[in-house]
């Protein structure tokens, strides 16, 4: 191992391979900003960019890329409560109350140093475990990708208010319903389209997102300006510090994020999102049921967890792509096209025939956090200045980069009306207090859920024994019975 990252610092140490680390952080931050731009399409823009490069130096500036992304993505989250990016829609959650009660400034900062912590720790992790957790990732089945999706649907509890786990499972439903609309992939038919072409490829998620959060939020501020308590943020420097007490207090939830996240992100198939919505679900399981009611209204134990979670992720979706040559997300299924486009064979062999690329590709991600630090935190003070734009033109902004946002990514006016549509039955269902949160996690997790569930059960031969026979999937029924019964234990509790 010790080679290795001798190996690895020999290769980035170089005012080329440093200025790619740089230029890929900048151009991933940058993109990542932008409602409806993530990952994804940051590394397609910068792809052609390196065909001429060494493999080395192309997956250290996409690498760059990437996490970039991430850090980036969670500003117009926070600001103006638009996640572009699955990853980051979590963020939004305490993110925005935080910006919109005029804390924009230290918002931001702790997203920034929760990022940094949960990159860092998880390029650790990397380094001494991807060996290892390329074996346990592989011991994954679809019964047990079945069970972590459920158990990340059971934890609908922390996006509820006391008293409302219905409603909120009643929104999970909703969007496990949603998800299924489009082409059936397996069986080849169409579901739920009513005969519209627009439909074949099933509802997007940034059309969903952009119209449950951001429009949602604009219709909102004209709907109920009195209710959305918007001060003008403390742009100072100081704004950006921290007290000893705020840092004692997200310095656990960084560590357990960080950790989480890097295992999930291990899993192929997993990714950030899933890790940030683990996350921050197990904060607020965690939680004293003192601070648990902050959690959604500004609370930075809940703006720090998933941060820290979707980085961290990031950093360990690397594992089964150089170790096994598994994408386990969308933006390392482009990774791996760059790499075979680069002549590079990832997999186990990797190690021994292109170690410069793997060791450099690790080294690279502690130079890379720490400039995404150094580059975010002076911005920050102006970033922020967005929430100084008056309501009459916010509003206005909010709603054209939603739409367009949305249009740019497909060209077509149907989801422009689509979006549209939901956003209004959105906005009824806010008014009946109903958690916009919920729905999502459902519609991200439906199609996975139903794929692992239909091969376990082929592969069990119609029997539901899959959810017990193996020691990982048992685990994970009983975490997920756990989150079930805890809310309606701790009620019981209270009232004896």
């Amino acid at each position: 191992m010790l080679d290795g990252i001798l190996i690895g610092l020999e290769t980035v140490l170089t005012l080329q391979n440093l200025m790619f680390v740089l230029l890929g952080c900048l151009a991933g931050t940058l993109i990542g900003m932008l409602p409806g731009l993530g990952p994804i399409s940051a590394i397609a823009l910068m792809i052609p960019v390196t065909y001429g490069f060494e493999p080395a130096s192309g997956m250290i500036l996409l690498a760059g890329v990437y996490y970039g992304a991430i850090f980036g993505g969670s500003t117009s989250s926070i600001l103006i409560n638009a996640p572009g990016v699955a990853g980051t829609v979590a963020t939004a959650f305490d993110g925005y109350p935080l910006a919109r009660s005029g804390q924009a400034g230290k918002a931001l900062a702790t997203a920034a140093y929760a990022s940094f912590a949960g990159g860092t720790l998880a390029a650790v992790l990397l380094v001494v475990t991807a060996p290892l957790l390329a074996d346990v990732s592989l011991s994954f089945q679809s019964a047990d990708y079945f069970m972590l999706m459920v158990l990340g649907l059971s934890l609908v509890s922390a996006f509820a208010a006391e008293g409302e786990h219905l409603k909120a499972l009643m929104m999970t439903c909703f969007g496990l319903m949603l998800s299924t609309v489009g082409t059936d992939l397996s069986a080849g038919v169409q579901r739920f389209t009513f005969g519209r072409m627009d439909l074949i490829d099933g509802i997007s998620f940034l059309m969903l997102a952009m119209a449950t959060f951001a429009l949602t939020e604009a219709l909102m501020m004209v709907l109920k300006p009195d209710q959305v308590q918007q001060r003008q943020p403390d742009l100072s420097h100081a704004s950006l510090k921290m007290t000893g007490a705020e840092i004692r207090e997200i310095a656990p939830t960084i560590s357990r994020g960080s950790v989480l996240g890097f295992f999930v992100g291990v899993l192929p198939g997993a990714g950030a999102t899933i890790a940030s919505f683990l996350a921050y679900g197990l904060e607020r399981m965690l939680a004293h049921p003192t601070v648990k009611p902050l959690f959604g209204k500004g609370s930075l134990r809940g703006l720090a967890a998933p941060e820290s979670a979707n980085n961290a992720a990031c950093t360990g979706s690397f594992v089964p792509l150089l170790t096994l040559g598994i994408p386990g997300s969308g933006t390392t299924a482009v990774l791996l096209g760059a790499l075979i486009a680069y002549g590079v064979q990832p997999g186990p062999r990797l190690f021994v025939d292109e170690p410069e690329i793997f060791w450099s590709v690790i080294v690279s991600m502690y130079f890379g956090n720490i400039i995404l630090l150094v580059l975010n935190l002076p911005l920050i003070p102006y970033i922020a200045r967005l929430l100084m734009v008056p309501r009459p033109y916010l509003v206005p902004l909010i709603m054209f980069f939603s739409l367009m946002g949305v249009y740019l990514v497909s060209f077509n006016d149907f989801d422009i009306q689509m979006m549209v549509f939901i956003a209004l039955v959105a906005v009824g269902l806010r008014l009946l207090a109903f958690p916009m949160a919920p729905l999502l996690l459902g519609f991200i997790l439906g199609g996975m859920l139903e794929d692992n569930l239909r091969r376990a059960v082929t592969l069990s031969d119609g029997s539901l024994a899959f959810l017990w026979e193996r020691p990982i999937s048992l685990t994970l029924l009983v975490l997920t019975l756990v989150a079930l019964v805890s809310p309606l234990l701790r009620r019981w509790l209270s009232r004896h």
